[in-house]
C-alpha cells in the first residue's frame, strides 16, 4: 500500500489547487494612484476537495491477489471579491464591494466617532473663558 493509486490522484489535484490559490489570489497586486494612494483588491477564496476509490474483488480463480482499482477525485475553487484596501493620506480604509454592508460602514466610521466624542468630553472639562470687563479711565 506504499504506492496506492489514490495517492497519485490526490497529489495531482492538490498540486493543481496549489497553483490556482496563492496569496496573490486573496490580496491582489497593489496599484499606486496619481495622488500616492495605494489600492489593493481583497478577495475571499474557498475551496473543497474530495477523492474516493474502490478495489474490486477478483471474479476468476487465477486473479486472486489482483484487485483492480477504480476511483476519482475532484476539487472546486470559489473566488469572491470582498473590497479594496486603500492606503493613503495617513489613513487606511476598506471599501467593500457590497454597498449594503452596514457593519463594514460602522467599522469604518467608528474612529471618527470616537474622536468627536473625545473632543466633546475635553471641551466640557475645560472651564469656560472668563469675560473681560473693559475698564474706562475717567479724567
Amino acid at each position: 500500500m506504499d504506492n496506492h493509486p489514490i495517492q497519485g490522484m490526490m497529489k495531482t489535484v492538490m498540486e493543481s489547487m496549489k497553483e490556482m490559490v496563492d496569496v496573490n489570489t486573496i490580496v491582489g497586486d497593489p496599484v499606486e494612484t496619481a495622488d500616492g494612494s495605494v489600492i489593493m483588491p481583497i478577495s475571499r477564496v474557498a475551496f473543497g476537495y474530495a477523492a474516493g476509490g474502490s478495489e474490486i474483488v477478483a471474479q476468476k480463480a487465477g486473479d486472486v491477489g489482483k484487485h483492480p482499482f477504480g476511483g476519482g477525485s475532484g476539487a472546486g475553487v470559489s473566488v469572491q471579491p470582498v473590497g479594496f484596501l486603500v492606503v493613503g493620506n495617513g489613513h487606511i480604509r476598506m471599501l467593500p464591494v457590497d454597498t449594503n454592508s452596514m457593519i463594514d460602514r460602522l467599522v469604518d466610521v467608528t474612529p471618527q466617532l470616537i474622536n468627536q466624542i473625545q473632543g466633546m468630553v475635553q471641551a466640557r472639562r475645560q472651564p469656560p473663558p472668563q469675560p473681560t470687563v473693559p475698564t474706562q479711565i475717567i479724567e
